[in-house]
């Protein structure tokens, strides 16, 4: 594969306010009824025929299928996102390989990829990913995530990279000539989720993975909560046990100390991998099951601690470390009960499947969310 530019795209419309909003309470939502547009969107019949006129002729929306209106029998046509009309590009980074997803302007995806990394170098990455956009059909736009903390476009760290102050936007930009952002990848797939996923049109609600590492993403009042300084929220050294063992930055009892899947093998004779770890605890490996429990309730207290922080409509877990919550899901209700002040029936627990695939979906939908609230 050579490197080279990716192809051109339709350019995006520069669209009005209102009609951005209109797009996207239809993406998010689902087709939908004109009057039901105007009374959630808070528009005049006059202002919502002129948005949709403008997303209609930029090719964004379609009428299509019928609705039966109670009050006249008469039938409405529903307005629906056309899919179709653009494509976006997804890349998920971890230390040795580049995950890449297409999609449309629903995030539905329409390919995948898979390669490896050559090297870590940010040239050699960014060409990596410039080899896939040229390979690809038209994209509108390009959405790198990746495990660390990002801010305007620049890198600042990304351990399992080993990165620093890498100014990946603007790099991925120039290679393939498609405008691109990027994210840490929690905050990418927490806000997929809302608009596309488990919580789609949810105010409030919590996103804890679990792994490689302890990540945390929290939406509040309908929007992604994003520091000032870039950095997500960070939940992996909340207090488990003053006595517990200690982490790799030499906290005791923390959250990481018990859920990071390194530190739970650690412990382990062989040690194992993962996936062993997890047969042995199924088997009834006392050792193994021991290690999973702690785990378990570990992560009890922190779902219990977030909730009690932000009190969200929905708690996503996920990661690659997922089998844990199988193993030792009555010690994770154990945790809650323990920290969680209010009747844990409260507590709405979404268990998602894990796939690296999904992680670069949502970093196709963060080019996405980039393309649809960035004013031209």
């Amino acid at each position: 594969m050579t490197s080279g530019t990716a192809r051109t795209a339709p350019a995006w419309p520069d669209l009005p306010e209102v009609a951005r909003d209109v797009l996207l309470e239809v993406l998010i939502h689902g087709a939908m009824l004109r009057a039901e547009l105007a009374t959630r969107l808070r528009l005049s019949r006059p202002t919502l025929t002129r948005a949709t006129r403008t997303l209609v002729l930029a090719g964004l929306l379609v009428e299509g299928g019928t609705e039966l209106r109670s009050s006249t029998g008469r039938p409405s046509e529903l307005l629906r996102v056309r899919g179709e009309a653009h494509h976006f590009l997804g890349v998920k980074l971890t230390g040795d390989r580049l995950f890449a997803s297409v999609t449309d302007l629903t995030a539905t995806v329409v390919g995948t990829a898979e390669e490896p990394l050559r090297s870590t170098d940010p040239d050699d990455v960014v060409a990596r990913i410039a080899d896939v956009a040229a390979t690809l059909p038209a994209v509108t736009g390009i959405g790198v995530t990746l495990g660390g903390i990002v801010h305007d476009g620049v890198v600042a760290q990304a351990e399992f990279l080993g990165w620093e102050d890498v100014p990946l936007v603007a790099r991925v930009a120039e290679a393939t000539g498609v405008p691109t952002s990027a994210d840490n990848d929690v905050q990418a797939l927490t806000s997929a989720e809302q608009w596309f996923g488990a919580g789609a049109g949810l105010t409030s609600m919590a996103l804890i993975t679990v792994g490689a590492g302890v990540g945390c993403g929290l939406v509040v009042g309908g929007r992604l909560v994003e520091g000032s300084h870039g950095l997500p929220p960070r939940v992996a050294h909340i207090l488990v046990d003053p006595s517990g063992p200690e982490c790799g930055y030499g906290h005791r009892g923390c959250a990481s100390s018990y859920l990071m899947t390194h530190v739970m093998l650690r412990g382990l004779d062989g040690p194992p991998t993962y996936e062993e770890a997890v047969e042995r605890a199924l088997a009834g490996d006392p050792d193994a099951k021991r290690v999973f429990d702690d785990a378990g309730y570990a992560l009890g207290v922190l779902i219990g601690t977030v909730a009690n922080l932000v009190d969200p409509q929905k708690v996503l877990l996920t990661g690659d470390g997922l089998p844990l919550y199988e193993v030792s899901a009555a010690r994770v209700r154990d945790g809650i009960e323990a920290t969680f002040e209010a009747d844990t029936a409260l507590i709405d627990l979404d268990v998602r499947p894990f796939d690296f695939s999904e992680w670069a979906r949502s970093a196709a939908a963060l080019a996405i969310r980039t393309t649809l609230t960035t004013v031209i």
